[in-house]
């Protein structure tokens, strides 16, 4: 009898919710669905997903539903799609096609750069693949960054939505340029275009600074390096976040930018590429210094790059560096909870790229009607509104301020929106000296820097902490003695990087790397005791 109890005891605590959870309507029924595969966060899929739904039906006389697809980060989603269109080609071309697979066939089929004297069975896998209409179950991609998308382009997952055709106009200089400041904002094969803009900053707390002794807010990189800052700035690991990895490029290019301008004034009759040479190798040295007084300052390195303007807005650190909608959202969360003016986001003048987002129809799509016009909706003047205009305002979000800035340059020149805007100020394409991005410059050597910048700050992390702190504390000279002992960077040369370094990564072996990141941090820390020694007046 007591046991029975018991049974029904926890029969009742168990079934207590289910009878006492409140009644669900039946499902909408719709007319029209679109899956989509995103990075973008639940604000971000609220506002595009009710704001889609009005459009489509005043368009269609339809109702529709967007399937949302969230399997992380873009790293996940190319791992995903990798996974789930190298098992549907492989069903393809075993059932379909009747052909034998190999581990050959699956890296060639999905390989963009195949060369011509690859085997007959890799080409005709290739071919085969470009030809279907294999798919994953995806019918758009929707945000991330350029580099995710050129590689789902290269693979071959992505095709033309036809937009160029669609509404031919929207893709003049005045509407999307094909490009600005050295970045590309669509593909000229229609494989991508870019909806909105992201650039790269410092989310900042007032009152931490204030605490520090700093009495004013930052405008540039070399704000991060305040030593009285030692401790509170908050920075991601950039071999793991792109986004952060993409900063550090941008500082390290900003440098390369202001050399450049100096030698062409100082010599304005010299050889071009002599100039342009010098200025390179120079900006890589004063760019790597810059980031290493940073990651002298820094609390930690973290695997997520959300959780720095997160522990800025909560005082755990005075500063971070992370992308702009990042720091804008964290800013306008403080800012709606609090009615509180603490946090603040700059993005440094002439010191970040606006690169975009972009959005792309996936090969295989079931729903390609439906795709199609989310596209075309997402690059409407109605879609644009969504990223920057204020919640409640006509034509924008109902409940979140996305604070970020749209693609189409139109929009910036229509005084009838100005009062609608959450960050009315910005103007990404009117910037008097903005940062000119240069692929050449550190683009083939993009993976090699991020592991450098990791090398020199967050591996050797804890010795170059102990020197900064004692060279800060040394009088003269023995403070300057250490600093160029703690920044010699020739370790890591730039020619050095683009021969020796890039070809011991391109190797793909894995235990090469590590091998490499070994040696390169034991020579920084023994920069760094000998900096710290000299510091302590330990001499040289």
């Amino acid at each position: 009898m007591k046991r029975a109890l018991i049974i029904l005891t926890l029969v009742a605590i168990v079934a207590l919710p289910f009878a006492l959870r409140p009644r669900r309507g039946g499902v909408a029924r719709v007319d029209d669905k679109v899956v989509i595969i995103t990075p973008h966060n639940e604000a971000i899929r609220y506002e595009y997903a009710r704001g889609f739904g009005q459009w489509y039906r005043a368009k269609t006389g339809r109702t529709v539903a967007i399937d949302w697809r969230v399997v992380g980060g873009t790293s996940e989603i190319a791992r995903f799609l990798e996974g789930e269109y190298v098992a549907a080609f492989e069903h393809h071309w075993v059932r379909t096609l009747g052909r034998p697979w190999s581990s050959e066939l699956q890296t060639g089929f999905q390989n963009g750069r195949l060369s011509a004297d690859a085997p007959a069975l890799v080409q005709a896998a290739r071919a085969a693949f470009l030809a279907s209409e294999v798919g994953c179950g995806i019918d758009v991609f929707f945000g991330g960054g350029t580099y995710d998308f050129d590689r789902q382009a290269l693979a071959g997952r992505l095709i033309d939505a036809g937009l160029r055709t669609l509404q031919p106009t929207w893709f003049a200089e005045d509407v999307i340029p094909q490009s600005f400041g050295g970045e590309t904002y669509w593909r000229r094969d229609g494989l991508w275009i870019g909806t909105v803009m992201s650039s790269y900053g410092i989310i900042f707390n007032r009152d931490s600074l204030a605490r520090l002794g700093i009495d004013r807010a930052p405008v540039q990189w070399e704000d991060l390096a305040d030593p009285r800052l030692r401790g509170e700035v908050a920075l991601a690991d950039p071999t793991k976040s792109g986004s952060v990895a993409k900063a550090f490029e941008n500082m390290i290019q900003q440098q390369m930018q202001r050399r450049l301008v100096e030698l062409q004034r100082e010599n304005p009759a010299g050889d071009a590429a002599v100039i342009e040479a010098r200025a390179v190798r120079a900006g890589w040295v004063a760019g790597l210094r810059l980031v290493q007084r940073i990651g002298a300052n820094a609390r930690y390195f973290t695997d997520a790059s959300q959780k720095p303007p997160i522990d800025v807005a909560a005082g755990n650190c005075a500063m971070g560096l992370c992308i702009d909608f990042y720091g804008r959202q964290q800013q306008e969360a403080v800012r709606r909870r609090g009615r509180s003016e603490r946090v603040g986001y700059v993005s440094p003048a002439g010191g970040s790229v606006m690169s975009v987002d972009p959005i792309g129809l996936m090969r295989g799509t079931k729903n390609r009607a439906v795709a199609v016009a989310f596209i075309e909706y997402s690059l409407s003047l109605e879609g644009q509104k969504l990223w920057n205009f204020k919640p409640g305002t006509p034509g924008g979000p109902e409940r979140f301020a996305l604070r970020r800035l749209p693609v189409r340059r139109d929009a910036y020149a229509r005084p009838d929106w100005k009062a609608f805007l959450t960050d009315p100020d910005d103007a990404p394409y009117a910037q008097v000296d903005p940062l000119v991005y240069r692929e050449a410059w550190t683009g083939r050597i993009f993976r090699e820097m991020a592991l450098v910048i990791r090398v020199i700050c967050q591996d050797t992390h804890g010795e170059l902490t102990r020197a900064w702190r004692a060279l800060h504390a040394a009088p003269e000279p023995a403070r300057s003695q250490a600093l160029a002992v703690l920044q010699d960077v020739s370790a890591v040369d730039y020619d050095r990087i683009v021969s020796d370094l890039r070809a011991r990564f391109t190797s793909r072996n894995k235990v090469e790397e590590v091998r490499l990141a070994r040696e390169l941090a034991e020579t920084f820390r023994a920069n760094y005791a000998r900096a710290e020694a000299i510091a302590r007046g330990g001499g040289q």
